[in-house]
């Protein structure tokens, strides 16, 4: 019988996957990841975050209900190292990171299926809405949106490589919300109503730069803001209290409205202008992982997101000499924002994604 170790975080999703997969013949286990003490991230409420005593034990009462062997793997030092500590830093160099990308990238997938491997596991499988299939005339594996329009999170697993698309297992992805929902209640599970966990699970209230300040030590000296010509035009808290396209917060009046349009580290300086100076014909994308393609040998026509909430709007791309992208919008697209995620599709399909360097004004 083929083996499937399912990611259990707690929730909904991840139980109604343990569920399917039961029913589709699978011999099924379920592996609880921690990831980290609240301590060590300064949260005293130990009920508070995905990693709380009351997720693992949520995710334990459906694996005893189902009847499926439940492990709980300690990835906290892991964790630590290549989610968290690159989040200070991406925010230290002035960049905007999505940490749930990274914690996919090395933890959930390629970490979670070394140990399946090590286990005798045939797949390993999450209750992520996203689609695995292969193509016919290449072999190779592809990665297509989740059904369900409004929870698709294919975004966040562009970094998924061939491998770990070869020996994973998506249950959900024909599926909405609310079937899943459905099914926990049937089925008596103790989190059919729980919530969906919110922002980033290490952060305390989004407090992003309280977090980098107090539990991580990062020091972010006061500084210049500056207008596109260069021109001083006050003074900003540090770098790590801005981002790219914000307006309220600025801790100062200019007798307009102004917005964050960059940060430079090298100078300390956060540049401040117009709405209208916020929108951006193009950027530059590195660090690309392609899935649907081996790589891109010439310009191609796609929609692209370049931030996880962001609608997906049609350009093309470009391959440039050193492996990087550089993406032509249709229409200029606001606050463009270093550090983020770019993915671009085709219809239901990932093509791949990468890593924002900046944006491009004119093409």
């Amino acid at each position: 019988m083929t083996k499937v170790l399912v990611g259990m975080s707690g929730g909904v999703d991840s139980s109604v996957s343990v569920y399917l997969l039961q029913q589709q013949g699978y011999e099924v286990s379920g592996a609880t990841l921690k990831l980290f003490d609240n301590e060590d991230i300064g949260i005293l409420d130990k009920e508070k975050t995905c990693c709380s005593l009351s997720d693992v034990q949520d995710a334990r009462n459906v694996a005893m209900k189902l009847g499926c062997r439940h492990y709980v793997f300690n990835y906290s030092q892991w964790f630590m190292e290549d989610v968290v500590k690159r989040f200070a830093r991406s925010y230290e160099e002035g960049q905007t990171p999505n940490p749930c990308i990274d914690c996919n990238r090395y933890i959930k997938f390629s970490r979670m299926l070394e140990r399946a491997k090590f286990l005798g596991f045939d797949y390993i499988a999450t209750g992520h809405y996203a689609q695995v299939d292969r193509d016919p005339s290449t072999g190779r594996y592809l990665l297509r949106k989740g059904a369900d329009s409004s929870k698709d999170q294919s975004y966040v697993l562009y970094t998924l490589t061939q491998e770990e698309l070869s020996r994973t297992l998506f249950p959900l992805g024909k599926m909405t919300k609310q079937e899943i929902r459905t099914i926990a209640e049937g089925e008596g599970f103790v989190n059919a109503q729980k919530r969906d966990s919110q922002d980033i699970c290490f952060v305390q209230d989004g407090d992003y730069a309280g977090f980098l300040e107090r539990v991580m030590g990062v020091s972010s000296p006061t500084g210049d803001f500056v207008d596109r010509a260069g021109r001083k035009i006050g003074r900003h808290r540090g770098l790590i209290h801005y981002t790219v396209g914000q307006r309220k917060g600025l801790g100062q009046t200019f007798g307009k409205p102004m917005y964050v349009l960059d940060k430079k580290k090298a100078e300390n300086t956060v540049t401040l202008g117009s709405h209208e100076e916020l929108f951006s014909a193009g950027m530059v994308v590195s660090e690309v992982n392609w899935i649907a393609i081996e790589a891109l040998k010439e310009p191609m026509e796609v929609t692209v997101k370049a931030r996880y909430s962001m609608k997906e709007v049609a350009a093309v791309i470009y391959p440039l000499e050193n492996g990087q992208v550089r993406v032509a919008f249709d229409e200029k697209q606001r606050a463009i924002t270093p550090g983020q995620a770019a993915v671009f599709y085709q219809g239901d399909l990932v093509i791949g994604g990468g890593t924002i360097i900046g944006p491009v004004s004119e093409q």
